[in-house]
């Protein structure tokens, strides 16, 4: 009895010992969640540990909206938050998930294209400046005669039908901001009928940012909206991509942010301090990496873009983005985009394809009648289920969740999200019957691209 008592107790002081063995191995691992690929990492862990001999990096990877869904909903644990879409920070600076950072020395201006670099409640530093445009395949554009689009609204022309491909921005940080971008700069209405349109054109949509990127150098379809660094990914073809900074450049700081429950604080602060540091931004300049450095001074040890930041004024010099308008709306701006544009690429595309066919109709055969009803085909296609003034109701989107698989929305979203998809149905079906009595009314056969009435109709 003695016996088993002391193997009991043993077992039972290596138990109670385990979280104190693992708390003291946490004091010297900083964790980092990111959204960036392995190539960029390794480099940051090499110079930390040789700064730090004591202290180890882990890096968790995960995808932004995943990320801050897990962070927000407690099912994350890390020290440290890097990542490029300033409204992910946004978020969870409201939710009270980062520590205050006291700025570095970088050099940097205090905005750049417009742009605050460093979030000025100091919940969240600049490091580097990503450049949102264009990844395409200089070799497939040059089959299909296709010219390399100078600014957002040309991806909406007839002649990229097809030839587009994005990822879903539920799923990725970098195409939400895109969209939101778009949105705020171009106004709300506007701004979602530019996106239906370009969503006429698409090939595919990604599960994420990489999939265009991968798409674009294996020839699935020939450009995309990306942000610069990831035109230049491990595993792909070389020379198979190029990317394009559009005439209004989208330049917006990529951010690192100290979680506020982080177990290794003192760790966080030291890789922040690196980052920051002018090796750190040094390590920008790699060629696997490819990213601005947030510090003008860095350039020096590189060759300077003749796209650099600090050249050229962005989109957001035109009109600044709101990373709080962004945060407060992000949801309900994923929700709308899935069911407008991401689970109905097949007939979105189909529309529009008929509506330009109509349009084509009505070039060499004027009739009033038609123009009308391809008039109203194209304003119900551009329509979103939700009005500008209703959606500056803030508080009301601030609840909603990205919901994962398999898990049921709460009630109020779910009814959200019904009355968003019978709009947008009611849209698509307005959309069809008015095109297709248009087609009807200038005689216009159903080839290859063309149609009739009773093939738009619902």
């Amino acid at each position: 009895m003695v016996r088993i008592l002391a193997v009991c107790l043993a077992a039972l002081f290596v138990h109670l010992a385990l979280p104190a063995t693992a708390a003291g191995a946490g004091t010297r691992t900083v964790r980092v969640l990111t959204s960036f690929p392995p190539q960029f990492l390794e480099p940051y862990r090499r110079a930390f540990e040789q700064r730090h001999p004591d202290s180890t990096i882990e890096f968790v990877q995960r995808k932004t909206t995943a990320a801050v869904a897990e962070l927000v909903g407690g099912r994350q644990k890390a020290d440290v938050f890097w990542a490029s879409a300033p409204d992910a920070f946004e978020i969870l600076k409201a939710a009270g998930r980062l520590a205050r950072l006291k700025p570095r020395p970088t050099g940097a201006p205090e905005r750049i294209a417009g742009y605050p670099v460093n979030d000025p409640d100091g919940a969240y530093l600049g490091f580097a400046l990503s450049g949102y445009g264009f990844v395409y395949n200089p070799d497939y554009m040059a089959e299909k005669g296709l010219p390399v689009p100078r600014g957002w609204s040309d991806l909406a022309a007839p002649a990229y039908a097809g030839h587009v491909g994005i990822s879903a921005p539920s799923r990725s940080g970098t195409m939400h901001l895109m969209v939101e971008a778009i949105l705020q700069v171009y106004g709300w209405e506007r701004g979602w009928g530019l996106w239906s349109e370009i969503g006429g054109n698409l090939a595919t949509v990604t599960a994420r940012s990489f999939g265009v990127s991968a798409g674009v150098a294996r020839g699935r379809f020939g450009i995309g909206p990306s942000i610069d660094f990831l035109a230049n990914q491990d595993g792909l073809p070389r020379g198979a991509m190029a990317f394009a900074l559009p005439e209004e450049t989208l330049f917006v700081p990529a951010s690192i942010a100290v979680l506020s429950d982080a177990d290794n604080r003192e760790g966080a602060e030291r890789f922040v301090d690196l980052v920051l540091s002018p090796d750190g931004q040094a390590i920008l300049l790699d060629p696997a990496i490819a990213r601005l450095p947030i510090s003008p001074a860095a350039y020096a040890v590189g060759d300077v873009a003749t796209g650099s930041p600090f050249r050229r004024e962005g989109l957001f010099a035109h009109g600044l983005f709101d990373p709080r308008l962004s945060a407060a709306r992000y949801e309900l701006v994923n929700i709308i985009f899935d069911e407008m544009i991401t689970f109905r690429r097949a007939e979105l595309a189909r529309l529009w394809r008929s509506v330009r066919t109509v349009e084509a109709a009505l070039v060499r055969r004027g009739d009033a009648e038609a123009a009308r009803l391809v008039g109203e085909a194209r304003e119900a296609l551009t329509r979103s289920p939700i009005g500008a003034d209703e959606v500056m109701d803030l508080e009301r989107w601030r609840k909603l969740e990205r919901v994962r698989r398999g898990v049921p929305a709460s009630e109020p979203q779910a009814r959200l999200e019904a009355r968003i998809r019978a709009a947008i149905d009611d849209n698509l079906r307005r959309a069809g019957r008015a095109v297709g009595e248009a087609a009807a009314r200038l005689d216009v056969q159903a080839t290859g691209r063309g149609v009739t009435g009773a093939e738009v109709s619902r």
